[in-house]
Parts: C-alpha cells; structure tokens; sequence
C-alpha cells in the first residue's frame, strides 16, 4: 500500500513520505498512511487543493465553515507550524501527534501553553487566559457570570504563578500541571493509538469509507473543542 500512497500522493503540497514521519512521531507508517485518508477528505472539504485551509479546519471542528472562534483559530495557528496560512500533511501528521497516547507529556504540556499564549510572547497573562476561556465556554455552550470567570481566571494565575509578576511563564506552567494531571486529559485521542483498528478502511482501502472519515473527524472534533482546560480550571467556590 505504501508504493501506491506515494505514487498517488506526488503531486499533492507538503506531501511527506510516511516513514519519514513516522520516525518523527509517535505514529507508524501504517498509522500516518491511514492519517493521510483522512487529510485527503478534509483538505478537499472545500477546497481543492490537497491543503487544509481553517474554513475546512472550521468546517471538520464544528461542521459550519463559516463559524469563527478564537479556539478555532489558535489551533490552526499551532497546526500551521510554517505560518504560510494552510495546514499541509506533515504538519497535519506532527501536530495530531503530540495528541498521541504514546506522546511525551512535556510535549502536550508545551502545546496547551502555547494555545494559550495568545500574543505570543512566551507568557501566559490575564488578559490572555481570560480570553481563552470565555472562548472555550463559549464553544462547549456553558454560561458562567461575569464575576466566576474572573473568579477561576484570578485562582488560576495566583495558583500558576509563582514568581508573583502577574504571568505565567512556561517552567510555571509545567508545575500548575503536573498539580493538575487532568489539565491535559483531553490533549490525548484515545483513537489515534488504535486508527487502523477503530477505521479499518483507511488501511485496506485506498478511498476510505465517508462513514469512517466522518468517525475519525467526530473523534478528534469531540476531543480538540473540549480542550485540556475547562473541567479542570480551579473551582471559583
């Protein structure tokens, strides 16, 4: 199957060969050939050009191309690891990596930090995290008060940030989660470890089935819109 991926895959943008990424991955080759099914299906959702553009990344996420988040928009960001405004595949393949069972914690921990280093500018600061979590409330469709979510944005920088500077820096962040494992439950898809078990078609086949795209896509929508953060922020009471 492998020589057929890369025959066929040619002359699609950023194509990188599957042992090359698997060698850089918690993926095998199998697994990252079984990803590139689906990167096919979502990167020409809309436009077809074999690069996952944030309409199509919007459109995977929360089935409304047109439905703008400011979650949406720091994970296609951190996707969009060289910034030219499109997800390509080996982007695609190492960014869903770090949500790897497989994959060291301190990569996830490095990844939810910078999601919510907005301006990046290597900090975490009030403003920042207040943003983030209105936006993340927003999308999981849960109405707090103003004076909570100042609440659980206050316990959170004054638990976080030891140094007492009003941010949050990254050795900061690495402490408050490991005082907070459940930070990151949602940094991990189960499914990723078992892909060509969970969606056999991605591997027997080389046109994988809607009904297993469709799996594939709900399961990492379920997971990326929760976010590593909401159900484990500090309690306000």
């Amino acid at each position: 199957m492998g020589c057929a991926l890369s025959k066929k895959s040619k002359q699609t943008p950023g194509y990188e060969e599957p042992a090359v990424l698997a060698a850089e991955t918690p993926f095998t080759v199998s697994e990252v050939e079984a990803l590139y099914e689906l990167y096919k299906k979502l990167s020409n959702s809309i436009f077809a050009d074999g690069l996952i553009h944030k309409e199509e990344l919007q459109l995977a996420l929360f089935r409304n191309k047109n439905r703008r988040n400011l979650f949406t928009d720091r994970i296609f960001d951190l996707f969009d690891i060289k910034h030219n405004g499109v997800i390509e595949f080996g982007e695609f393949v190492r960014s869903l990596g770090v949500f790897h069972p497989n994959a060291p914690v301190a990569d996830k921990i490095a990844f939810a930090f910078k999601l919510y280093d907005l301006r990046q500018t290597g900090f975490i600061e009030h403003e920042e995290l207040k943003e983030m979590v209105l936006a993340l409330l927003h999308e999981s469709e849960l109405v707090l008060s103003e004076d909570i979510v100042q609440t659980i944005v206050d316990k959170t920088i004054n638990e976080a940030d030891l140094k007492g500077d009003g941010k949050i820096d990254p050795d900061e962040w690495k402490e408050f989660a490991s005082k907070h494992p459940s930070l990151l439950k949602n940094m991990t898809l189960p499914f990723l470890k078992d892909i060509n078990l969970a969606f056999p078609s991605f591997v027997v086949s080389s046109e994988a089935e809607d009904s297993e795209v469709t799996a594939a896509t709900q399961n990492l929508s379920n997971n990326v819109e929760k976010g590593p953060w909401i159900c484990t922020t500090p309690s306000p009471m």
